[in-house]
C-alpha cells in the first residue's frame, strides 16, 4: 500500500507540472497583454467565481491588492444581492468558470454587460455564454485532473492560479511596482521584517 500511495502522490505532481507546461504552450499572448492593459488602467477590479475557482479568484484579488490595484473578490451570492452596484464602465470583472456556464454566474454576466464593465473570462469553453459575453477570454485547456478519480479541481485549480500569477508578474512590470511600495503596505510577518529593515 505504501508504494501505491507514494505513486499516486508523485503522479499528481507530474500531472500538475505538465498542465503548467501546457499552459505556457497554448497561452494567447495577445489576450494576456490586453487583460494586463485593462487591469493596469481601470478604476477597480472585481473577481468572481464559485467553488475552487472562487478560491483562485479570491487569491487573485488579494494579490492585486498587494501591488496596489484596487481589487476585491465578490461571492456570487453577494453579487446578485446588490454587490454588483460597484460595477460601472471603469471596472474590470474577472470571472472564472471552467465550463463557462456556471448557473450562479449567469445573472452576473448579464449585469456586467448592462453596466458596460469590462468582462475578462477565464474558461475552457470558448463557445460558452461566458466567453461569448466577455471582452477578453483567457483560455484554459486542462488535459487531466491530478487526483486518482480524475474529478477534483486539482490540475485545473493549479493552472488557474498559475495563469493569475503570470498576470500579476506582468502587471508588476507594466506598472513599475517596487519592493519599497510593497514594504509600506506589508508591515506584517517575515516579509514585512525583510522589507522594512532600518
Amino acid at each position: 500500500m505504501r508504494s501505491e500511495i507514494l505513486e499516486a502522490a508523485r503522479k499528481s505532481l507530474n500531472i500538475e507540472k505538465k498542465e503548467i507546461e501546457r499552459l505556457i504552450s497554448y497561452l494567447n499572448e495577445d489576450s494576456l497583454l490586453e487583460a494586463v492593459e485593462k487591469l493596469a488602467n481601470c478604476k477597480s477590479i472585481m473577481t468572481v467565481a464559485s467553488g475552487s475557482s472562487g478560491i483562485a479568484a479570491k487569491k487573485f484579488a488579494h494579490s492585486l491588492c498587494c501591488i496596489e490595484r484596487h481589487a476585491m473578490f465578490m461571492s456570487p451570492s453577494e453579487a446578485v444581492h446588490g454587490g454588483l452596484g460597484a460595477l460601472d464602465s471603469d471596472v474590470v470583472m474577472v470571472m472564472v468558470s471552467r465550463g463557462g456556464k456556471t448557473v450562479e454566474l449567469l445573472p452576473i454576466i448579464s449585469v456586467c454587460n448592462k453596466k458596460k464593465a469590462t468582462l475578462i473570462a477565464v474558461t475552457e469553453n470558448e463557445e460558452s455564454i461566458l466567453a461569448r459575453s466577455s471582452d477578453i477570454v483567457l483560455k484554459l485547456n486542462i488535459d487531466k485532473e491530478s487526483d486518482p478519480l480524475g474529478l477534483m479541481a486539482t490540475s485545473s485549480f493549479v493552472a488557474t492560479i498559475a495563469l493569475f500569477d503570470s498576470i500579476l508578474a506582468a502587471l508588476i512590470v507594466k506598472t513599475g511596482f517596487t519592493s519599497e511600495q510593497f514594504g509600506i503596505i506589508h508591515p506584517g510577518g517575515a516579509v514585512g521584517e525583510l522589507l522594512n529593515k532600518k
